[in-house]
């Protein structure tokens, strides 16, 4: 079993900053990714960012030089930093990860993150 838990949403203004972290634990010691997707309210989930073993990281086109995702190994957490936040940005964030060789993703509870002035 993988348990993943989101942390560091919240409420900011346009042009801010926030950093959301989530922690991994149980079966983790074969991933493949950890990454980051959202969901707006009436919208579907979308892909945000994801970070493959050996450092390759990709984004999606719209958060692409403002938003950057890291992990820790140490500490089992990947970490995504969201700066010059738009409110289009607003949605709940959504942590996955993906073990090798199979094509189920685990997720997190979900944290909201509101732009909004």
């Amino acid at each position: 079993q993988v348990q993943l838990v989101e942390s560091g949403g919240g409420l900011v203004q346009p042009g801010g900053s926030l950093r959301l972290s989530c922690v991994a634990s149980g079966s983790i010691f074969d991933i493949y990714y950890l990454g980051w997707s959202r969901q707006a309210p009436g919208k579907q989930r979308e892909f945000v960012a994801r970070m493959f073993n050996g450092g390759l990281t990709i984004y999606a086109d719209s958060v692409r030089g403002r938003f950057t995702i890291s992990r820790d190994n140490a500490k089992n957490t990947v970490s995504l930093q969201m700066n010059s936040l738009k409110p289009e940005d607003t949605a709940v964030y959504y942590c996955n990860l993906r073990k090798l060789g199979s094509q189920r993703d685990y997720w997190g509870q979900g944290t909201q993150v509101t732009v909004s002035s």
